[in-house]
């Protein structure tokens, strides 16, 4: 199962997608988790130590590994390998983070997410080696854009999910995405709203979706901030409980295998 995750900034897109990983990965799958986000934030989502997510390095800041594998040299104008060999980087540099693969992609410093330069070059195959050709289950959580993933790589989605809040400007950029997902070729798209508080709430995503287009929807919790604060995995904190955040993020679960296990399309 190959699983984007995206959404504006404040959504909680990072929260669904570290408490999805885990409970794929305690359902005996095995999971790659991969934060494709410039504001990254998967690590403590997964239940990382502060400690250890700062040792990580985002592969984008590797600059020595991309210019090995690249053949790049310093400066503008420089030639370089276009197809450069990326499939050890999951096993190389990965972190095991409570059963899930764990990896920082990073985000570029120059020239914009679609430059033509080596470290995006090494991104892009990254992701197309890991949406084509492993066979982990792989959870992507990505900031609203698509940049890095190209029409072929977006291909290999087999879901997208678009994280909402309560209100219209989420709304709107929802729509967005999903204009950019149909013009990379991702098919398979479903919606989950965030933080809601009653039924004007959810209702305000039925009536700008059709239902079937609708993945479940995940209740204000605000002990999730004091989760945040403290850098404590939500799954960590929920999972002997029967309380409604950790009730609603298992029904989305099985929601998404049975789509992807069934083939299920939203065009």
């Amino acid at each position: 199962m190959k699983i984007a995750i995206v959404g504006k900034g404040g959504v909680g897109k990072t929260t669904v997608a570290g408490t999805l990983a885990r409970m794929l990965a305690n359902d005996g799958y095995k999971v790659m988790a991969i934060d494709a986000d410039p504001d990254a934030n998967l690590a403590s989502a997964l239940g990382c130590k502060a400690e250890v997510a700062r040792e990580i390095t985002p592969i984008a800041d590797m600059k020595d590994f991309i210019r090995e594998r690249t053949g790049a040299g310093e400066g503008y104008g420089v030639m370089f390998k276009l197809n450069p060999k990326v499939d050890d980087i999951p096993d190389k540099f990965s972190r095991d983070v409570e059963g899930v693969k764990f990896l920082v992609m990073g985000s570029l410093d120059t020239g914009g997410a679609g430059c033509l330069c080596p470290e995006n070059v090494v991104l892009r195959r990254f992701l197309e080696e890991v949406l084509e050709y492993r066979d982990e289950t792989v959870i992507l959580d990505m900031e609203a854009g698509l940049e890095h993933l190209g029409r072929g790589t977006a291909r290999a989605v087999d879901l997208l999910v678009i994280i909402v809040e309560p209100g219209q400007r989420s709304i709107e950029t929802a729509r967005a995405i999903m204009k950019l997902a149909r013009d990379l070729g991702i098919q398979s798209m479903r919606l989950v709203m965030n933080k809601v508080v009653d039924e004007a709430d959810a209702g305000l995503l039925t009536r700008n979706f059709p239902e079937d287009q609708i993945l479940g929807y995940v209740s204000y919790d605000r002990e999730l901030m004091k989760l945040d604060r403290d850098g404590i995995a939500p799954y960590d904190h929920y999972k002997d409980t029967d309380a409604r955040f950790f009730q609603e993020m298992k029904a989305i679960k099985e929601k998404v295998i049975d789509l992807i296990t069934s083939g299920s399309r939203v065009t």
